[in-house]
């Protein structure tokens, strides 16, 4: 999934599968388990098939991602296989993520590239742009006030 995960823009070609062998992506996914790793995955109808995927992790001190906004606040990732997208798999993941973190992390962080049609979906979902970086938005959503993790 984290390959699909990766925004490409139209006309533009697909990077080479081993791109999520990078360090930079795949601090993402590396030794999945951790104890604030977490994630849903949507399957296809018959259940054989993964289709989408949203987790979070935090990404901190050298292993900080690209939607960084502070050590408390894990990074959101989401993917839905191109030929699903479209149909609400995404929101419905996401929200369900977002219910679950809420337990656990007082907000949420993402990148994306603002040319990127999830653009309007993270904000319809109550993501604010925090900071930019060229052609990239991080972008944060508060999930709850509490004091011991900064507000």
């Amino acid at each position: 999934m984290l390959y699909h995960a990766i925004y490409v823009p139209e006309g533009q070609p697909l990077p080479e599968p081993d791109v999520v062998n990078r360090p930079e992506l795949a601090r993402y996914v590396r030794d999945w388990g951790q104890a604030d790793d977490r994630g849903f995955i949507a399957m296809d109808a018959e259940g054989k098939e993964a289709i989408g995927a949203a987790w979070l992790r935090l990404l901190r001190g050298d292993n900080k991602g690209f939607g960084y906004v502070g050590e408390t606040t894990p990074e959101l990732s989401v993917a839905v296989l191109p030929e699903y997208r479209g149909r609400g798999i995404g929101a419905s993941l996401l929200t369900q993520l977002l219910q679950a973190a809420s337990n656990h992390h007082a907000a949420v962080s993402l990148s994306v590239a603002a040319e990127n049609p999830a653009l309007r979906l993270y904000q319809r979902l109550g993501f604010d742009v925090v900071a930019t970086s060229g052609t990239s938005l991080t972008m944060k959503k508060t999930l709850r006030t509490s004091l011991e993790e900064g507000g």
